[in-house]
């Protein structure tokens, strides 16, 4: 139905996953924003092969971090071709833009739009508060762009915040694998976790980084969120924030890393909804072990043992 919308020019932007980089093929997109830069290659090619098909022109715009440029290289290798770098505008030049915008659309008012009655009234404004023109008009024209102020905020605490959470998240070309160690939660101690089991681990290949960008895309969920890891043979624990909403639960379900299913569950056993098992904020309680693969079978060296 979203893609029907996007042909029927009724939706003009759409924020996806790398569920719309294949098989969407829609005339009329023009751009391509990648926010996080793509696992492999081939990804990234198929994500920029949704605007400029058949012919026609596009563009693709990639955002990467300095920890990142690794990967962006491995990409221009594969597609045999630089990437541009852009520079991002300043707060001056977003200022200036919709400051011209502004005026333009004053411009225009004026010329396709009868004014006669909106004249009076401000001339009436005027000699009952015996004010400037300038004053009415400024004072209409923050009326006109409040929601939408011309100036942009010097918000520096915003912005070390933005820039950090850009930052501190390592490159998933240069995460190191690290087996079954838990993976150690760098920020945000406060958060209270729930432990979650996965149903996949070291005999389906598996990384904590494979893990934490299929949860990091598909449920929205920012790496510096994600709490230890800890991979088993058949299966894997991790530690995520309590209060996940249902519909991005059941959706992790069927969201598959290294071509196998999530198929995430409570590790408490209990259905979400029904408030899983809290884990200690620093030191999350141990996961169960995993049954051995000889259970069953007698242990004849601890009779061995008993018998010495």
């Amino acid at each position: 139905q979203t893609v029907e919308r996007l042909k029927r020019q009724s939706l003009d932007i759409i924020v996806a996953t790398d569920v719309a980089a294949r098989g969407l093929d829609v005339k009329r997109v023009s751009h391509v924003v990648n926010y996080d830069i793509p696992y492999d290659t081939e990804a990234y090619v198929h994500r920029i092969g949704r605007t400029g098909r058949a012919g026609r022109k596009g563009e693709a715009i990639l955002f990467v971090s300095p920890r990142e440029r690794r990967m962006l290289r491995s990409i221009e290798r594969a597609t045999r071709q630089p990437i541009k770098e852009m520079q991002l505008p300043t707060r001056k030049d977003i200022a200036n833009h919709r400051i011209d915008q502004f005026k333009q659309q004053i411009t225009n008012t004026i010329e396709a739009q009868e004014l006669n009655f909106f004249e009076e009234v401000v001339e009436q404004y005027q000699q009952e508060h015996n004010i400037s023109l300038s004053e009415v008009a400024a004072a209409l024209a923050y009326l006109a762009q409040k929601e939408r102020p011309l100036l942009v905020k010097n918000d520096k605490p915003a912005e070390k915040r933005a820039r950090k959470e850009r930052t501190d998240k390592a490159p998933r070309s240069d995460r190191a694998p690290r087996s079954d160690k838990p993976r150690k939660k760098q920020s945000n101690p406060d958060i209270d976790m729930v432990r979650y089991r996965i149903e996949v681990g070291h005999d389906h290949d598996v990384q904590p980084k494979n893990i934490v960008g299929a949860i990091a895309n598909e449920a929205g969920i920012e790496s510096q969120y994600i709490g230890h890891i800890k991979l088993y043979d058949s299966y894997s624990t991790i530690d995520l924030p309590e209060g996940m909403p249902k519909e991005i639960f059941m959706h992790l379900k069927r969201v598959r890393v290294c071509g196998h299913q999530l198929n995430i569950s409570a590790d408490s056993d209990q259905p979400v909804g029904e408030a899983p098992t809290k884990q200690a904020k620093r030191s999350p309680s141990k996961p169960k072990k995993q049954a051995s693969k000889t259970i069953g079978k007698p242990d004849t060296k601890r009779k061995q043992k008993r018998a010495e």
